[in-house]
């Protein structure tokens, strides 16, 4: 059995002033550190599809909290924010992919399906 937990209670203003300390004593990269490690375990003791289902519980509660506007509004945020990043050639390298999957696509899959034989024909 796991022992009591030592310390101030969570969330009061003295367990503000230890996590204060500690980024004072180790940086803030030994959180980003300690998180990593943390969703390392979790990832190897729960799987992928732990995070797919957690992923679809968040989607799905945003989707009740703000709406479907919200991720037609997000999606333009993300697409001027990548615009801002990347220069017209990105688009154009895209574009191509795209355009080369597509003919890929078309290539592989046939564009007419052939009808059954009647019943009884051999």
């Amino acid at each position: 059995m796991v022992g009591k937990k030592t310390g101030p209670k969570s969330g009061t203003p003295q367990a503000k002033r230890g996590g204060e300390a500690i980024r004072a004593k180790y940086g803030s990269a030994y959180y980003a550190e300690i998180g990593k490690k943390g969703g390392t375990a979790v990832s190897k003791t729960r799987g992928p599809e732990f995070y797919r289902e957690i992923g679809k519980k968040g989607g799905t509660a945003a989707k009740e909290t703000h709406g479907p506007e919200y991720y037609s509004e997000i999606g333009k945020k993300g697409g001027a924010a990548t615009s801002e990043r990347h220069e017209h050639d990105h688009y154009v390298r895209l574009g191509t992919k795209g355009g080369n999957a597509r003919k890929h696509r078309a290539h592989d899959s046939p564009t007419t399906v052939s009808p059954a034989p009647p019943a009884g024909a051999s």
